[in-house]
């Protein structure tokens, strides 16, 4: 069996949320599963010394230009968040609480949390919308809103993001297929490629 590929992405991005609707299926022609890892960009940035797109000159504008424009490509429901770039703490803590007993649930979630914030503009990062989001999908949310401030569920969040690092990580979305990466939603027909061949 081969190993799973190693889906890395941040709430906040567009560029994630455009790969995480195609990820899944890309992976399964080939055969292949998905470990899907939220981290967050902010604690990277810090290691690369960049800033968030959005606030960089020019590149700010064109991100906002860009991304409409893939989602027109993509046919993928979008509507540009005033919140941008969002706090994506609470979501990610939200996935790693849920992933290690309910995978594919946790997967849900995720998929829900990305259309809400990037498909229907919604600000994802207030605690009280990650809860309300997972109530939806059938959590409870008591037990939700407890995890979001659980001590393990936070180091669980802070290793990853240092184990993300530790393999090269350093935006969003990252594709690690058998120890080769790949940046940028723009890269997965590259994936593609290197999954049908073996690599070159």
């Amino acid at each position: 069996m081969a190993d799973p590929i190693d889906f890395y992405f941040d709430f906040a991005s567009p560029y994630g949320y455009f790969a995480s609707r195609r990820i899944e299926d890309l992976a399964a022609a080939h055969g292949r599963t998905v470990t899907w890892r939220p981290i967050l960009l902010g604690a990277i940035f810090k290691v690369t010394g960049m800033k968030p797109n959005l606030q960089q000159p020019l590149r700010g504008e064109y991100l906002v230009h860009d991304v409409g424009r893939i989602a027109r490509l993509t046919n993928a429901p979008f509507t540009y968040p005033d919140s941008a770039p969002a706090n994506s703490v609470a979501a990610s803590r939200a996935f790693y609480w849920l992933t290690d007993e309910h995978p594919e649930q946790a997967k849900l979630l995720a998929r829900t949390l990305y259309h809400a914030h990037w498909g229907e503009g919604r600000d994802i990062g207030p605690a009280e919308t990650v809860v309300e989001i997972a109530g939806t999908l059938g959590h409870d949310r008591a037990a939700v809103a407890a995890a979001l401030q659980d001590q393990t569920v936070k180091d669980r969040l802070r290793a990853e993001n240092d184990a993300a690092v530790d393999r090269g990580v350093f935006g969003s979305p990252f594709v690690i297929v058998d120890d080769e990466p790949f940046w940028g939603w723009d890269r997965l027909d590259m994936v593609e490629r290197w999954l049908s061949t073996g690599g070159w």
